[in-house]
């Protein structure tokens, strides 16, 4: 952060700070679903991104760089659904907002009065999304993108 208060916006943003974390969110996950694609097509496996509510909208603590980063893979997970799909592979992802762990901004308790549900959510109820999206329960469910959020994205 510039200031110490803002947001890593899209101007001022370091281009290695923006090759970073598209490394990292982007490059990544579909380095390794083709690193995997033998093994995840004889299994007939399942594949979850994990995206983010700052991908769809300006976040006040996310940096440009993440949220645009989040966007993109929303983006692929489509385009892997439809080029893995016929292998046998489903690609969803899961799109969490405020979730209760160690890395909490300063500032979360603010976002919180806005969610409608007016809590933060649990790594549980995350673990349990991915764990139906990986289930035979959810075995026509490709290309989908599920928000964990409690509402804060309507």
């Amino acid at each position: 952060l510039k200031d110490g208060n803002s947001r890593m916006n899209s101007i001022d943003t370091p281009m290695h700070v923006w090759r970073d974390v598209f490394q990292v969110n982007f490059f990544a996950p579909i380095m390794l679903a083709r690193g995997l694609f033998r093994e995840l097509a004889s299994a007939k496996g399942s594949i979850v991104n994990v995206t983010s509510i700052a991908g769809t909208r300006v976040h006040p603590f996310a940096g440009t760089a993440y949220a645009t980063s989040k966007a993109a893979l929303g983006s692929l997970t489509r385009e892997m659904a439809h080029d893995f799909g016929p292998h046998g592979i489903r690609v969803n992802a899961i799109a969490p907002g405020e979730i209760d762990t160690a890395i909490l901004s300063p500032g979360t308790e603010k976002i919180v009065e806005t969610i409608p549900l007016r809590r933060l959510g649990t790594t549980a109820e995350v673990a349990d999304i991915i764990f139906f999206l990986c289930s035979q329960q959810a075995s026509y469910v490709t290309g989908s993108e599920i928000h964990i959020n409690g509402g804060q994205h309507v």
